[in-house]
C-alpha cells in the first residue's frame, strides 16, 4: 500500500491515544543551533536552505551546520519569509531583508528605517507574506505594504489588534480582534466576515478558496461558509479541538492538515477531517508548544517550538516505533503469523494484530529473553532463554525445558523430528500426539549452537570463538560420530546460513561458500561484494523466505541479494540505514517482510523498530554546495571569505584554506556524507565522511582544484562542486629571483671554479713543499741514522781501541813490573855480579827502550786521536814525558800503574804530576785527572 495511506490507516486513533509507528522525527535544541529557545517562524530559500526566526536572530540551516545571524537591533526576531533571493525578517521596531553578497555572507538592509518616524511605540512584526511585487509586514496595530518595484511603503492602521495576516486565494486577508476577517483591496481594508465565530475568537488560518473558505480558529476548531455566514464544519473533529489552544495551522500538499497547539503538541488531520494523529513530547516531539509550522520543498515538516525545532517527514519511506516507556525493550526477533505481528524482545514475547493501531500485548509466561521465531509447517516456535515455546492464538506453551534455545530447524529426512540449538549443544524434538517434546540430546557435542545448518548427513555449527564445527551424526540423530573443526575461519559476530542450497559463512573477511569437493569453505567473490572489511559490522546472514532475499547488515546500510529478471541472476541492493541510524543490536540484527504485496520491512532496534517501505525509497536529485570558502594567511587578521565563482589567485603567504559544504537534504535516516580531493596534490578521493569541513594548511605553490561530491544515504549528488585556485611562488622563487639565482649560481660557480683552481694550486704547492720537506726530513733522518750508525761504529771501534789500548797498556805495565821484579830479584841474589850484570843491563835496556811508548802512542791515537793534538795546542810547553803522563792520566791510571810505564818510582810519578799541574797552571782546587779527562 502507499505509505501515505499506510500512515493514515494505521493511526485511526482518538486524540487522547498515543500513536505507535510515526514518521522520523529529528529534534534540534538550542545547544545544536546556538540560539534561544523560541522559534517563531520558518521559511526556505530556493536552494533549500532553512531560515528560522529565533528569539536571538535569524537561524540558517543547510543540512550540515547551523549559523546564527543576530537580530539587527538585538531584539526578538518574530517573522521570516523568503522571496526570490531575499530573506525578509521582522522584529521589534525593525523590518527589512537579508541578501547574500558575492562571498555568501548575509548582509542586512533595513526597510523600516525609511519610515522610522512613523513606527508605533512598542511595535513588533509578527508575520510577513508576499504577493506579486509586494511584501506585507504585520504588527499588532498596523500593516506595512512594501512595493519592491519602487521601494515605497503604504500602511494600514487598526484600532484593534491584528492577530494574523494570511495569503489566501491570491489575496491578502487579516483578522482584527473583535471585528472579524478583512481583506486588502486597492490598498484599503474590506470586511469579509464578522460572524461571532471570528469576532470572539482568534483566527489561526484560512483554507480552501474564496468560494468555499474554511476558517480555523484558536479555541473552536473549523468553520465553513454557508450562504453568507460561518458555521462549524462538522467534517472536522471540532468537539475534540474545542478547549485546545491552537497557535498555527497549515494545509499540506496532499490536502491534509497540520495543527500546532500551545500545550498539546501537533495534530495531523486527513483531508476528509475524520482521522487524526497526535504527535507530542511523549512520542518524539521536542516540545508540546508549537509556535510555527512550515512544509518545505521536499514536503517535509518543520516545527518551530517553544523549546527547539523539530523536523518530520510525513511522506518518508520510514516509520518508527520508539519504545519511550521501555514496555517492549530491544527487539531480537519478529514474525507474522495468523495476522498477528509478534515481537521477541529481551523482556518477553509481545503481539498485536498486524497493520492495526492496537497496542502490543504481552504473551503470558514468556518473561525474559526471546532469541528466535521459526514457522515450521504452519506451527510457530519461539526460542527462549528458558526453553522452547509453541505459540498458538497468542498463547505460549512450553514444549522444551532446556535453557537457551537459539534456533529450531526442520530435519528434511525426518518429518517427525526437529533439531534445535541450545546453550549446551544440539537437541532433537519429536512430534507425538500432535505435540512436540524433547526426545534426546545429541551426545558428543556440548558447544553453544546458536548458528547451525544441516547439509546432507552433516550438521555444521558456527562458534564465533572456536570456528566452524562439522559434525557427523548417526542416522538416528542420537550421537556425534566424528567432529571436524575449521579454525581458519572464525570471528566475532560471524554468521552461518543456507541460501539457495549453498552453505554460507560470513565474517569480516567476506562471505565463504562450502565446497563439497574441497571439503572446506572458499571465499565467494560475488557474495563478498555485500560488504568490505572496512564496512563490516556483523556477519549475521538473514534468509528471507518470503522475499527470497539474503540480508547482511553493514556499517553503511542494509544490503541484500535477490534474483532479477528471468535469467536467475543475483543483484545486490542497499537500504541506506547506517548502523548509527538503525540503532540495532550488534550480532542480533533482524528484519522481517510484513506486507505480501509491497516491499515493506520491519527492522528491530534497541528500543522498538523501524518500518521501511522500499517501494518509496525514491532517489531524489540533489546538489552539493559550498557554504563557505576561507583563505587563511599567516598573520593575524588575514583570513578572508572567497567568492566560489571566481578563480582565486593567492600570494604564497596565503596558502591555507578551509572549505565548508553541505547537502540540503534533511532526512533523519539518510546520512549526508562527502568525498573530496585536491587536484594538484591528491590523486584518489577521500573516504566518505559526514564531516562537512576540510582544512588544507601550508600548501606549496601551484595550481589546484578542490573537488567535492556528496551522497545522501546511498544516493549520489548530481553534481561535483569545484573551486580552482592558484598559489603564487614566494618572492624568493619569482622569475626575477630565479634569473638572479641562475646568474648568481653561474657567477658563484665561476668564482668557486677560480678559487678552487687557486686553492688546488696552493694545495699542490703545499703538497710539493710538504713532500720536499718530507724528503729533506727523510734525508736528515737518514743522515742522522747514518751518523748514528757511524757513531755507533766509532763507539764500537773506540771501545775496541780502548780495550786494545787498555790491554796494551796493562801488558806494558805487567811486562815492566815483571822486568823490574826480575831485576830486583837478581840484585838480591847472592851471585857473581859479573854473571848477573849482563842480565840486569838487558832488563834496564828493555825498560828504557822507547818501543813500548811508540806502541802505546799508536794505540792511544787510534782510540783518542784528537786528545794529543788538543793537548799540544792548549799546552805547547809540555815535554814528551809530560805528554806521556797526560796520556796515562787520560786512561785514568793511578800513580802506581804509571810508575812502571815510566820506569820510575811512585814518588817520582807524584812529583811529575805536581810539576804537570804547574805547567798547566791548574788551580789548587782543580783535579788534574778530571781536567785531562775533560779535554
Amino acid at each position: 500500500m502507499n505509505l501515505k495511506k499506510y500512515w493514515f490507516l494505521l493511526y485511526v486513533v482518538s486524540l487522547g491515544a498515543v500513536g505507535q509507528e510515526l514518521p522520523p522525527i529529528q529534534n534540534f535544541f538550542p545547544k545544536d543551533y546556538l540560539g534561544e529557545n523560541q522559534n517563531w517562524s520558518i521559511a526556505q530559500s530556493l536552494n533549500k536552505l532553512i531560515y528560522v526566526a529565533n528569539s536571538a536572530g535569524l537561524l540558517e540551516y543547510n543540512g550540515a551546520s547551523w549559523k546564527l545571524h543576530p537580530s539587527p537591533n538585538e531584539t526578538i526576531m518574530r517573522s521570516v519569509t523568503v522571496v526570490d533571493e531575499k530573506i525578509y525578517t521582522g522584529c521589534y521596531r525593525e523590518f527589512g531583508f537579508w541578501l547574500k553578497n558575492e562571498v555568501g555572507i548575509l548582509k542586512y538592509t533595513s526597510l523600516s528605517s525609511t519610515v522610522e518616524d512613523q513606527l508605533l511605540e512598542d511595535e513588533e512584526f509578527w508575520n510577513i507574506v508576499s504577493l506579486n511585487e509586494f511584501v506585507i509586514f504585520q504588527s499588532l496595530k498596523r500593516i506595512y505594504i512594501y512595493n519592491t518595484a519602487d521601494d515605497s511603503i503604504v500602511t494600514i492602521d487598526s484600532e484593534t489588534t491584528i492577530t494574523k495576516i494570511f495569503l489566501f486565494d491570491n489575496t491578502i486577508y487579516f483578522h482584527r480582534s473583535g471585528r472579524g476577517i478583512f481583506k486588502i483591496e486597492a490598498g484599503t481594508d474590506v470586511l469579509v466576515f464578522d460572524d461571532p465565530a471570528v469576532k470572539n475568537d482568534e483566527v489561526i488560518q484560512l483554507f480552501g478558496n474564496k468560494n468555499q473558505p474554511i476558517v480555523l480558529t484558536k479555541h473552536n476548531g473549523f468553520f465553513k461558509k454557508e450562504e453568507d455566514s460561518l458555521v462549524p464544519d462538522i467534517t472536522f473533529p471540532n468537539n475534540t479541538l474545542k478547549g485546545l489552544s491552537l497557535y498555527d495551522g497549515i494545509q499540506l500538499n496532499d490536502g491534509s492538515y497540520l495543527l500546532g497547539s500551545i500545550s498539546e503538541g501537533l495534530f495531523h488531520i486527513n483531508r476528509s477531517g475524520d482521522q487524526t494523529v497526535k504527535i507530542n513530547q511523549n512520542n518524539g516531539l521536542a516540545n508540546n508548544t508549537v509556535l510555527s509550522l512550515f512544509q518545505d520543498i521536499d514536503n517535509a515538516i518543520w516545527l518551530g517550538l517553544d523549546h527547539g525545532i523539530s523536523h518530520l517527514n510525513m511522506q518518508s519511506p520510514y516509520a518508527v516505533f520508539e519504545d519511550f516507556n521501555g514496555q517492549l525493550g530491544s527487539v531480537y526477533a519478529s514474525i507474522i503469523h495468523e495476522d498477528n505481528l509478534y515481537l521477541g524482545t529481551n523482556q518477553g514475547l509481545f503481539y498485536k494484530p498486524n497493520a492495526t493501531n492496537d497496542n502490543f500485548s504481552f504473551v503470558e509466561g514468556t518473561q525474559g529473553q526471546v532469541w528466535d521465531f521459526q514457522l515450521i509447517d504452519d506451527t510457530l516456535f519461539c526460542g527462549h532463554h528458558t526453553g522452547t515455546f509453541l505459540i498458538n492464538d497468542a498463547k505460549a506453551t512450553k514444549v522444551a525445558n532446556v535453557p537457551g534455545t537459539w534456533k529450531i530447524e526442520k530435519i528434511e529426512s525426518k518429518d517427525d523430528l526437529l533439531l534445535q540449538g541450545n546453550y549446551d549443544g544440539l537437541y532433537v524434538l519429536q512430534k507425538s500426539n500432535d505435540t512436540w517434546k524433547v526426545r534426546n540430546k545429541i551426545d558428543g557435542f556440548d558447544n553453544s549452537s546458536r548458528y547451525f545448518e544441516i547439509l546432507g548427513n552433516n550438521i555444521f555449527v558456527n562458534h564465533e570463538y572456536n570456528g566452524v564445527f562439522k559434525l557427523s551424526i548417526d542416522d538416528n540423530f542420537t550421537e556425534v560420530t566424528a567432529v571436524e573443526k575449521d579454525t581458519l575461519i572464525k570471528g566475532a559476530n560471524s554468521g552461518l546460513a543456507m541460501y539457495r542450497g549453498d552453505l554460507l559463512y560470513a565474517f569480516k573477511k567476506g562471505v565463504y561458500k562450502f565446497d563439497k569437493k574441497e571439503n572446506r569453505f572458499l571465499k565467494d567473490s560475488l557474495l563478498s561484494v555485500l560488504y568490505d572489511e572496512k564496512d563490516y559490522e556483523s556477519g549475521k546472514l538473514i534468509v528471507d523466505k518470503r522475499g527470497e532475499r539474503l540480508w547482511v547488515f553493514t556499517k553503511s546500510g542494509i544490503s541484500y541479494l535477490e534474483n532479477v529478471g528471468l535469467v536467475n541472476k543475483l543483484s545486490v541492493k542497499t537500504i541506506p540505514l547506517t548502523k548509527e541510524v538503525r540503532n540495532g543490536i550488534l550480532g542480533y540484527e533482524n528484519i522481517l517482510k510484513i506486507d505480501e504485496d509491497e516491499d515493506q520491512y520491519l527492522i528491530g532496534k534497541t528500543s522498538g523498530y523501524i518500518i521501511v517501505n522500499e517501494d518509496n525509497l525514491l532517489s531524489e536529485k540533489f546538489n552539493v554546495y559550498f557554504s563557505s570558502l576561507e583563505n587563511n594567511g599567516k598573520g593575524k587578521g588575514e583570513n578572508r571569505i572567497l567568492d566560489g565563482n571566481i578563480q582565486g589567485d593567492f600570494e604564497s603567504s596565503h596558502n591555507s584554506f578551509q572549505f565548508s559544504f553541505y547537502i540540503p537534504q534533511y532526512s533523519k535516516f539518510h546520512v549526508n556524507q562527502y568525498q573530496h580531493r585536491l587536484n594538484g596534490r591528491d590523486i584518489e578521493w577521500s573516504e566518505w565522511s559526514s564531516n562537512a569541513t576540510v582544512v588544507y594548511e601550508n600548501l606549496p605553490s601551484g595550481d589546484y582544484t578542490f573537488e567535492l561530491r556528496g551522497r545522501s544515504g546511498s544516493t549520489p549528488s548530481t553534481n561535483v562542486a569545484s573551486y580552482s585556485f592558484a598559489i603564487a611562488r614566494p618572492w624568493y622563487l619569482s622569475n626575477f629571483m630565479i634569473a638572479l639565482y641562475v646568474l648568481g649560481t653561474i657567477a658563484f660557480s665561476f668564482f668557486m671554479h677560480v678559487n678552487y683552481r687557486r686553492y688546488y694550486k696552493r694545495q699542490q704547492r703545499k703538497l710539493i713543499e710538504k713532500n720536499e720537506q718530507r724528503l729533506k726530513l727523510t734525508r736528515v733522518e737518514n743522515e742522522k741514522e747514518i751518523i748514528k750508525i757511524k757513531k755507533e761504529q766509532l763507539e764500537k771501534e773506540y771501545k775496541s781501541k780502548s780495550k786494545e789500548l787498555a790491554a796494551s797498556t796493562m801488558s806494558i805495565v805487567k811486562k815492566n813490573e815483571l822486568l823490574t821484579k826480575i831485576k830486583e830479584d837478581l840484585t838480591q841474589l847472592d851471585m857473581d855480579a859479573q854473571d848477573v850484570k849482563p842480565i840486569i843491563n838487558t832488563i834496564d835496556k828493555s825498560l828504557s827502550k822507547n818501543d813500548d811508548w811508540e806502541f802505546f802512542k799508536e794505540a792511544f791515537n787510534n782510540a783518542d786521536r784528537k786528545f794529543l793534538k788538543k793537548l799540544k795546542k792548549l799546552h805547547p810547553n809540555l815535554s814528551p814525558n809530560d805528554i806521556k803522563l797526560c796520556a796515562y792520566l787520560r786512561l785514568n791510571l793511578s800513580s802506581k800503574e804509571i810508575a812502571p810505564l815510566l820506569n820510575i818510582s811512585i814518588r817520582s810519578v807524584e812529583i811529575k804530576r805536581y810539576r804537570l799541574r804547574k805547567k798547566m797552571r791548574l788551580q789548587h782546587e782543580e783535579n788534574l785527572v778530571n781536567y785531562i779527562l775533560g779535554l
